[in-house]
Formats: C-alpha cells, structure tokens, sequence
C-alpha cells in the first residue's frame, strides 16, 4: 500500500470504534499533496460532526486552516498557547520562523 492509503486506513480502523476523540501525529509525513489535502478535509468533516481532534503538526500552514486553539512546543517546554490569529500575529512565530525582527542594527539606524 501507498503511504496515502496507508495513512487512510488507519484513520479508517481508528474511526471503527466511534471515539469522541482522534489523536493524528503527523497525518501528513511523506505523502503526496493531494492526498495531505483529502485527508485534512475527512479531518475537517469528523470535527463538524462532533469528534475532537489532537492534531500534532508540523506544516504550520496547513493545521492553522483547520486549528481552533494551537499549542506550540519548543524544547518540550510550551512556547505558546492560544488561538491562530493569536498564533500568526505573535512575537514567537516572528523570533521562532522569521529570525528576531525587532533588534537593533549593528549601524545603528532603524
């Protein structure tokens, strides 16, 4: 079996036993967009029909379109916690992906 179809039937053996609750490390590891992109919409659907998800995630990008709340780990100690809005716009998504913005240059301007 491909990844995709090994990774849909896992979910598909998880769902099995009608959890209230799923918990997916890295759904998307390896595997072809098109099939990371079905398998965040079966994710997307679960959710609306009432099943909590645990989402552990490293395509930052991809879990904040389906996140109602992110926790971000760094050096197994929280760095943040919070809503994605608050995610985007927080000083530790600027220092943690984009480099320190807010220092001083070493000529002294702005």
């Amino acid at each position: 079996m491909s990844g995709g179809e090994q990774q849909m039937l896992a979910l598909a053996r998880a769902l099995m036993a009608s959890p209230k609750m799923l918990m997916l490390d890295e759904p998307s590891l390896g595997l072809a967009p098109m099939v990371v992109e079905e398998i965040f919409e079966i994710m997307g659907a679960l959710h609306k029909a009432g099943t909590s998800i645990l989402l552990v995630e490293q395509n930052v990008q991809l879990a904040l379109n389906y996140a109602h709340r992110i926790v971000a780990l760094e050096l197994g100690s929280v760095a943040f916690n919070g809503e994605p809005k608050e995610f985007v716009e927080s000083d530790f998504v600027h220092e943690s992906y984009l480099g320190r913005t807010n220092l001083p240059s070493k000529t002294g301007g702005p």
